[in-house]
């Protein structure tokens, strides 16, 4: 591939991504107004002043470009510890990065509840939300095996994560909805409690 081929190449994909930023940032906007069930594909196009057509260009369907935007606005969340780290250690990094998320997932925080009842009302969408976990589950089990020791660990890696997820998503929603109950040092306990420790 030549270098003028190589520079041609490049702003297709930053046109890509600027044109399925702007479709999802339209899709934010009116799930956010309007909810999952009443936002069409026509909707979003117009919000982006764009045509259905690179709509279809970007996404196979409507459920597809739900699904990017759950994914976008819901990212997983991502401790920073040392080398080495005990589970302990792991455990204080996780609840201080859900710490660090829950602004942004506060402002994310309705749009994941539409999307959870949309897709437990659509059977492909709910199969689509699974296997996405599903993968996700896979990849942090794996993860967990490779910073961990397997005996070390409180349970199997595979119900580690989702046990993990529960947690982080149960906390999540109750100090949205009654911060004053779920302070940070309910945070911070209940991951200490998963580490084995009693007290945080």
């Amino acid at each position: 591939m030549t270098k003028e081929t190589q520079l041609r190449g490049r702003p297709k994909g930053a046109k890509r991504a600027r044109t399925r930023a702007r479709l999802l940032d339209a899709a934010l906007e009116l799930t956010r107004e309007q909810g999952f069930e009443r936002t069409t594909l026509q909707d979003v196009a117009r919000r982006a002043g764009m045509t259905t057509g690179a709509i279809y260009g970007n996404f196979r369907n409507r459920d597809e470009l739900f699904m990017a935007l759950a994914q976008r606005q819901w990212a997983p969340i991502q401790p920073r510890f040392r080398p080495g780290a005990s589970f302990a250690e792991i455990m204080h990094a996780v609840a201080e990065a859900v710490l660090a998320a829950a602004p942004d997932r506060r402002a994310a925080a309705v749009g994941a509840l539409t999307y959870r009842a949309y897709a437990l009302k659509h059977e492909d969408v709910r199969r689509q939300f699974r296997d996405a976990m599903a993968e996700g589950y896979e990849a942090g089990a794996a993860w967990f095996e490779t910073v961990v020791a397997a005996e070390d660990l409180p349970m199997p890696a595979e119900t580690l994560v989702r046990v993990i997820d529960a947690l982080i998503e149960g906390l999540f929603f109750q100090r949205f909805l009654t911060p004053e109950l779920v302070p940070d040092e309910v945070v911070y306990a209940a991951f200490g409690a998963l580490a084995g420790k009693g007290r945080a």
